[in-house]
């Protein structure tokens, strides 16, 4: 689990289907209320093995229509410590996607302002943070968030931008075709790749 992870973290090991098991047990049934996620979801990032903070996604996962715009600041500590793909993009597509779908009026300012951000996966968490709208997708948003990065460098942030359109192709081919050919020369090669993928099989 260390290696696939590129030894960015120490495990204890435990499978998902496992650790899910023994955080329901845990819980007992119980569903945390709002004060009560924030706080334990904290705590769990400060342990020192991976599988802690995967309980905290969970719990957030599980949680997240509990949560309201000013909580996006709690998140965005998460996001930005101990940070990678793992967690980011768990919080991003299940947890921050969530509350900004119930609140876009507050949450789409915090987002813009993330989006902007020298910070890599506060950047990537904005990029992806619609990635389970489908139709509700704000595809003037998305290709304006897509192309705010697209100059970057960094291969997570060129691999989130080809991600996110990939996954709005399921629901607009079209539109995801001619922005990639509009924008070739902005897009980087994985950017485009990873965004034609569905569309060229």
């Amino acid at each position: 689990m260390a290696r696939y992870m590129r030894h960015q973290f120490p495990f204890l090991g435990i499978p998902s289907p496992d650790r899910r098991r023994l955080l329901r047990e845990v819980l007992g049934g119980v569903r945390p209320d709002r004060t009560a996620l924030l706080a334990d979801s904290d705590s769990l990032w400060t342990r020192q093995e991976r599988e802690y903070q995967y309980a905290a996604c969970d719990l957030l996962v599980g949680g997240a229509t509990q949560l309201v715009p000013d909580d996006l600041a709690a998140l965005a500590v998460l996001i930005t410590t101990k940070s990678w793909w793992d967690t980011v993009d768990a919080l991003a597509t299940s947890v921050v996607g969530s509350m900004v779908a119930a609140d876009r009026y507050t949450c789409d300012r915090v987002i813009d302002r993330w989006i902007a951000s020298e910070n890599l996966w506060l950047a990537r968490t904005a990029l992806l943070h619609q990635n389970k709208w489908k139709a509700s997708t704000d595809e003037d948003r998305l290709f304006s968030f897509c192309l705010s990065r697209a100059s970057d460098t960094d291969f997570f942030m060129r691999k989130a931008i080809g991600w996110a359109l990939r996954e709005y192709s399921k629901t607009a081919p079209n539109a995801v075709r001619g922005f990639v050919e509009e924008h070739v020369e902005e897009l980087s090669p994985l950017s485009r790749r990873e965004a034609l993928k569905r569309l060229d099989t």
